[in-house]
């Protein structure tokens, strides 16, 4: 069995790592820098940087933050926001990216994952989903730029469309369950696995050690993302990891 992965998160604005709830209410949670060369020494297994502005601004990610990160961690590393063609994949990877992620770009133009796939490879390409479940019809709406922009698409279907096309992982973030710290989207992180065969990322809702083991057993991802539980020191990533291998599942110690 493949090793579940503990992925903090940094969401990026003005080059200070920010943390809100359900997308917005962001308040300061550090310096990036600093940050990721502490998780990386804590075990994290990857680290996600996001420029969670970028798209809605029109401009390109901080090449030069990823580049300082890069230079302060030994672990894998994910990169997203802003991201609309080849050359700014290529320009990340330069500074020291290991993947990068698309979100809105790949909406718009959904020719760009497999333009990513078949340049850099499926492993680089990591499809960011943002979206939100509405009660009245039953659906999970995809969102663009940062959350700001419902769309036509649908998580289930666009996930699988993004893995046709070569998307190499998801990273699904529930809008309803970001920041709450009630647990993950189970349920539809569940249809996800059961409907793909590439790695599933679960993002949103992260609030105890349990919520963890939740995701895993009952949500089948892959891996679990968090950030506000991580930045402000309410679980360590030792502790989570040594807990998580109490509870039965398989973890990098």
């Amino acid at each position: 069995m493949l090793a579940k992965r503990i992925i903090p998160c940094l969401d990026i604005k003005d080059g200070q790592t920010v943390k809100g709830t359900n997308f917005v209410n962001l308040r300061q949670a550090g310096d990036p820098v600093e940050l990721a060369r502490a998780y990386s020494r804590l075990g994290a297994d990857e680290l996600v940087f996001l420029d969670i502005t970028a798209s809605f601004e029109g401009r390109k990610t901080f090449t030069e933050l990823v580049k300082r990160i890069a230079a302060n961690i030994s672990i894998p590393f994910t990169v997203g926001g802003g991201i609309h063609e080849l050359s700014d994949v290529a320009r990340l990877l330069e500074a020291g990216a290991d993947k990068i992620s698309i979100n809105s770009a790949a909406i718009r133009r959904p020719q760009l994952i497999d333009e990513i796939a078949a340049h850099f490879g499926s492993q680089v390409c990591v499809l960011a989903v943002d979206a939100r479940y509405t009660p009245a019809d039953g659906n999970w709406k995809c969102y663009l730029n940062g959350g700001r922009v419902e769309t036509q698409r649908h998580l289930f279907s666009w996930t699988h469309e993004a893995q046709e096309r070569g998307a190499g992982e998801v990273l699904f973030t529930s809008m309803n369950h970001d920041g709450v710290k009630n647990g993950y989207a189970n349920e539809a992180l569940a249809t996800l696995a059961d409907n793909l065969s590439i790695p599933i990322i679960a993002s949103g809702g992260a609030g105890c050690k349990e919520h963890f083991r939740d995701v895993f057993t009952k949500g089948k991802a892959d891996a679990a993302l968090a950030a506000s539980v991580f930045h402000f020191g309410e679980i360590s990533i030792p502790e989570l990891k040594s807990y998580l291998c109490d509870q039965g599942i398989a973890i990098r110690l």
